[in-house]
């Protein structure tokens, strides 16, 4: 867009969430530097001043910014890497002759059913593969298999920033029509009215998840924490 008598890149910070109830509902829309670890603070310190809590998961991609702002406004929430960027990091470091190999395991590795599982199969690629891509989803296996400790019903739908990425193809069809924009104020109208739009719909259409699994799963979850507590206080 136009800034300051120049044309200047600009990214549309955007989150979206699934509420107590199951349904989709878009968060929250900023202009900013996707990269910048301050444009994602004030983005996140204005959805908690509007009243956004109870975060449990953030799903994202690596990028570094989003990653440490939202360790500092979502203390406790566990962070899930996008299983599909990690592919295609893992991809774009894996020698050419290995790539169809390193695919095929990645993708076992990220149908595990738990983390131990998870785990066993990497140990499995480290012997057989050797180099960058290896030390690459080392560096991600942890944060890409976060949703193995969700119930199964949720896993599929909430390893990926897919529900993002069709959104914002959306979003880029519209931004390509006008190619640059005069000022902040217009780009923020034209996604917005979309956003808004998308919200009404989600509120309105289907529920996204069938929540009773997930509160079932947060009750037997802190049970055991609880007990714990009780045993230290008491010691």
């Amino acid at each position: 867009m136009r800034r300051q008598q120049a044309v200047r890149s600009t990214s549309a910070l955007i989150a979206l969430g699934v509420n107590k109830a199951g349904y989709r509902e878009v968060l929250g829309l900023m202009l900013g530097d996707s990269e910048s670890e301050a444009s994602w603070s004030v983005f996140f310190r204005s959805l908690k001043q509007r009243g956004l809590s109870g975060v449990d998961l953030i799903v994202s991609d690596d990028h570094l910014g989003l990653v440490k702002a939202a360790e500092r406004y979502f203390q406790g929430a566990m962070w899930q890497r996008c299983q599909t960027h990690l592919m295609r990091n893992i991809i774009g470091a894996s020698p050419k002759a290995e790539r169809a190999a390193m695919v095929e395991q990645v993708r076992r590795l990220f149908r595990s059913e738990t983390k131990q599982e998870a785990r066993a199969v990497f140990q499995e690629m480290a012997t057989r593969f050797e180099g960058k891509a290896e030390a690459v989803l080392e560096g991600g296996l942890e944060a890409a298999t976060q949703v193995l400790v969700l119930p199964e019903v949720y896993r599929r739908r909430l390893r990926t920033t897919n529900m993002l990425e069709r959104l914002n193809e959306e979003i880029r069809r519209r931004e390509r029509v006008i190619r640059i924009f005069p000022n902040d104020a217009s780009a923020v109208r034209l996604v917005g009215a979309l956003l808004a739009e998308q919200h009404e719909t989600w509120l309105s259409g289907r529920r996204y998840f069938d929540m009773e699994a997930y509160w079932h799963w947060k009750r037997t979850r802190a049970a055991p924490e609880a007990a714990t507590e009780s045993v230290r206080s008491a010691a």
